[in-house]
């Protein structure tokens, strides 16, 4: 049964049963953010807290930390509860650090970046 009443049409009671969960948050310029539900309103405008950014290049991923975030709502595709008890990734995947994951997101950038920046010695 909903908590939500007839002149409350437009509450994102959905959300509720998401309270206190940790959920997956995928955004329209296809970000994944993963963190605990805190507070969302009307306009399914959310907080997350302990939230972090998922960044997956081919096999490789990364976690970026982001504390507590929060996300507008009209930038939300889906939302969804994590499995605690099953295992996040594939086995194949292998985690490795921000700077890594950046180099092979953008190795034309990296190269620009490292001609601009000469290395001191």
């Amino acid at each position: 049964m909903s908590w939500a009443g007839p002149e409350d049409i437009y509450l994102s009671t959905s959300l509720a049963s998401y309270l206190d969960k940790k959920l997956l948050v995928l955004l329209r310029d296809g970000r994944k953010l993963m963190g605990l539900l805190r507070s969302f309103d009307q306009f399914a405008n959310a907080v997350l807290e302990g939230a972090c950014e998922r960044v997956i290049v081919g096999d490789l991923y990364c976690d970026i930390h982001l504390g507590l975030y929060v996300i507008r709502g009209e930038n939300v595709v889906l939302i969804g509860e994590l499995d605690l008890e099953r295992e996040e990734l594939p086995p194949h995947m292998t985690r490795v650090s921000e700077a890594e994951i950046k180099r092979v997101s953008f190795p034309q950038l990296y190269v620009f970046v490292k001609k601009l920046i000469p290395k001191t010695e």
